[in-house]
């Protein structure tokens, strides 16, 4: 009896150890980039949903992520998506209106008084709508993340009238609203990547930028920054993406795991940067920052030129999302 349990023992330990390779040889690590520090909610959200996927695969599929635009900047990350040469992005709408434009026109000047006015859109068909135009382009849309209601800063005097902008240079993403916008309020849109936005700041690259509380405050701009102006210009989502050649490796059931971390890593993200944004502003004034209101109707009446390009560019899509923006404001 001994040897043969003995043989029983040793034939069950391969066994175990045999399943126990072929699950590790099966896992399956993502590579997911991002371009902001580890104190902006958007890493705090990368980590939740890395989180949730290795719960929901039981381990089968983790997510390693990079912060600081370790992996390129979100243009160069946009392309590595493309190229299936990065998995997972947080990227920026810039970003993707590279490639969909229609999404540069979610920043349309003062569509959106609210971020949860602006959920509410992009939930709805005009996100979906958004999200078939990536995927027409290779890219598969996880979730639109939160980017707040942008305000201005600068280091030159206070911005109250529009005319205050006037000369001024303003980094801006690479986004053809934003050029738009700050263009037809006199100031020189400067396009710089979000992580070489501080050194600009600090070395007078640019006089001044424009940001939602929240990323001002956890990239310091406001330690090189003079003046802050309440200007609720521009609504941003951050999209989150991932690549269609990554996708098309995955099976039906680790699509679905994906899909529900991403859903269950928006709704994370978009809560913490509301929050977040209240409470970043309100440090950012006891730091010693100068803060403004505006004349948000003068600045209202200044941008309207950049409403009547878009029209006439697009105006379905302009019609479709201008409906959609005031139905969620009511």
């Amino acid at each position: 009896m001994k040897p043969s349990l003995l043989m029983l023992s040793i034939l069950t330990t391969a066994v175990l150890t045999s399943a126990t390779l072929a699950a590790n040889a099966e896992a399956r690590e993502l590579r997911l980039g991002h371009a902001s520090t580890e104190t902006n909610p958007r890493h705090d959200a990368a980590l939740f949903f890395a989180e949730r996927v290795e719960d929901l695969s039981g381990g089968d599929l983790t997510v390693s992520v990079s912060s600081n635009a370790q992996l390129g900047d979100d243009v160069e990350m946009m392309t590595g998506l493309r190229l299936g040469s990065l998995d997972l992005s947080i990227s920026s709408q810039g970003a993707l209106a590279s490639i969909v434009e229609e999404a540069t026109l979610i920043g349309l000047p003062f569509l959106f008084d609210d971020s949860r006015a602006a959920w509410q859109v992009l939930d709805g068909e005009v996100g979906q709508s958004l999200a078939d135009m990536a995927a027409d382009n290779g890219i598969e849309v996880l979730g639109w993340w939160d980017n707040g209601i942008r305000l201005i800063t600068n280091n030159v005097h206070p911005v109250v009238e529009p005319d205050d902008l006037r000369g001024l240079k303003i980094r801006i993403p690479q986004d053809p609203m934003a050029t738009d916008i700050f263009s037809t309020l006199g100031a020189n849109p400067v396009p710089i990547p979000f992580a070489e936005t501080y050194v600009a700041l600090q070395q007078g690259v640019a006089d001044g930028q424009e940001n939602p509380a929240v990323n001002i405050y956890s990239q310091k701009f406001h330690e090189v920054q003079k003046y802050l102006s309440l200007s609720h210009h521009k609504y941003e989502f951050l999209p989150f993406l991932a690549s269609q050649l990554t996708w098309q490796t995955l099976s039906p059931e680790q699509q679905d795991i994906l899909r529900q971390a991403g859903r269950e890593a928006t709704e994370f993200q978009r809560n913490n940067a509301y929050e977040e944004n209240a409470q970043r502003l309100a440090e950012i004034e006891a730091s010693g920052t100068e803060v403004s209101e505006v004349d948000t109707a003068a600045f209202q009446q200044a941008v309207q030129p950049v409403y009547e390009k878009w029209q006439q560019k697009y105006p379905d899509f302009v019609a479709q999302l201008t409906a959609a923006a005031e139905e969620a404001s009511e």
